[in-house]
């Protein structure tokens, strides 16, 4: 598996490749976030924010890959399989807060579970909402902190970014950073495939397990 500072080199290489549309998907993603928030009362971001979510995610892994992408092809498959998408992205989020509600600590543990959730649903349209979830705590179990350190690490350059009135956070760190989390997702999935913790064919078929 590689390093994350080998990732981050990939994720500033392909950033270098795919400047425009990184920062175009990125940057869309945010206004429409910002309209949905303050234009609907939270409706509107409640029924899409999965779903760009979802999107977002399945476009910088693909990009991570080498794969060479597009803003339109980031809007025209955004809302395929819809209902899947949207209750993955829904229920990942229910259950970091019910595990929050009992104790913080144990609500974060499992925001980094089932923080491969989206990439997967984006990655694996065959994968249902709770296998998605299953597969990410697999995924993920034993990278925690490895996660946790990842995220620590765009601490000074979200800093730089709030210095530049978030102009740097939309021209650089968030690409860079969402790049990075898609380069980290197939780290993940190719080490469980690897190392035997998860089968391929159940990124393909969904897999089996309990979530809490």
């Amino acid at each position: 598996m590689r390093t994350r500072q080998e990732i981050k080199e990939i994720a500033k290489e392909r950033l270098q490749e795919n400047r425009g549309a990184c920062i175009g998907v990125y940057a869309l993603t945010v206004v429409i976030i910002a309209v949905l928030s303050g234009a609907t009362a939270g409706f509107g971001l409640l029924v899409l924010g999965p779903i760009l979510i979802v999107a977002s995610s399945g476009f910088f892994v693909a990009v991570y890959a080498g794969e060479q992408r597009t803003i339109g092809d980031w809007f025209n498959t955004m809302f395929d399989g819809f209902g899947r998408k949207w209750l993955g992205v829904f229920l990942m989020e229910l259950f970091v807060f019910l595990w929050s509600l009992l104790l913080i600590i144990p609500g974060i543990v499992k925001s980094f579970a089932y923080m491969m959730t989206p990439y997967i649903l984006a990655d694996c349209p065959n994968v249902q909402p709770r296998d998605a979830m299953r597969l990410s705590e697999r995924m993920t179990k034993g990278y925690k902190m490895d996660l946790f350190v990842a995220g620590l690490s765009f601490l000074g350059w979200e800093l730089l970014a709030v210095l530049t009135l978030g102009i740097l956070e939309i021209l650089f760190v968030g690409p860079y950073q969402s790049l990075t989390f898609g380069g980290i997702y197939r780290e993940l999935k190719r080490n469980a495939i690897e190392n035997g913790v998860i089968r391929e064919e159940e990124f393909e078929d969904g897999a089996v397990g309990t979530v809490y």
